[in-house]
């Protein structure tokens, strides 16, 4: 009779458990910012594969969800010959608020947050970390700290540059398939954004990479069990990132409302 009740009190015991190792983890890597001047070459590494690395699918993403959104929220408005008014207003704030963090979050989590968890593993598995021990070389400041200031600070540029190519691609199809010109269509975003909501989307992109990050080395910091544990780590660091971005976006969402 009792063992669910077992079985749901070890879980949650579990979850506060792995949930504290990672505020602990991140709070440590924040620690050892202070000597982010001894990693520069690890840390423009990491920016690289975050930011550059991450454009291209970036753009094709970010473009094709503005155009998307557009012809979805467009066909709606012409019901009510709305579109040339709100058709900007609409795209740019669902963008800028939502579906840019998000959705750059989530595509980083995947290809970037996986690589985190898949290295560091590698490296447990092969017990390269005991030797970074045994060489007086914290693993937190080696491996941890560079990939978490290249999240934290990465993360809001590719936010940005995805905000202005979904909407210049939201652009595109509200001139093509609606007839709103140009600047009509760029006027109205212009008049509907303002800092404090390009600010809302960089403050939950900087949590994001936060999560992403962290989330990422611990996973990896905790493999264990050769190649079948590494892609075990993997998978957990992608899910958990996931899970992780949708709980703090509603959590910061509902603090800005």
């Amino acid at each position: 009779m009792t063992q669910p009740f077992h079985l749901i009190g070890a879980s949650f015991l579990r979850l506060s458990q792995v949930v504290g190792e990672m505020l602990l983890l991140f709070a440590k890597g924040m620690l050892w910012l202070r000597q982010a001047h001894y990693n520069v070459r690890s840390i423009i590494r990491q920016m690289s594969r975050v930011g550059a690395d991450t454009f291209p699918i970036a753009s094709v993403m970010s473009l094709f969800i503005g155009m998307v959104l557009a012809l979805q929220s467009g066909y709606a408005l012409v019901k009510y010959g709305t579109q040339s008014r709100h058709l900007g207003p609409i795209v740019a704030l669902s963008i800028v608020r939502e579906l840019g963090p998000v959705l750059t979050s989530l595509l980083v989590a995947g290809r970037i947050g996986s690589s985190m968890a898949a290295e560091i593993g590698t490296m447990v598995v092969s017990e390269e970390i005991d030797a970074l021990v045994t060489l007086r070389i914290n693993p937190v400041r080696y491996l941890v700290m560079p990939r978490l200031l290249a999240c934290l600070f990465m993360l809001p540029v590719l936010v940005v540059y995805a905000d202005l190519l979904g909407i210049l691609g939201g652009g595109l199809v509200a001139h093509t398939y609606f007839d709103v010109p140009y600047n009509n269509y760029f006027d109205q975003v212009y008049n509907s954004l303002d800092f404090a909501e390009i600010l809302r989307g960089l403050v939950k992109a900087t949590f994001f990479g936060g999560i992403i990050a962290t989330v990422g080395c611990h996973r990896g910091f905790q493999a264990s069990g050769g190649a079948e544990g590494v892609g075990r780590a993997t998978t957990e660091a992608v899910v958990y990132s996931f899970v992780g971005i949708f709980i703090f976006n509603y959590f910061i969402t509902r603090l800005y409302l």
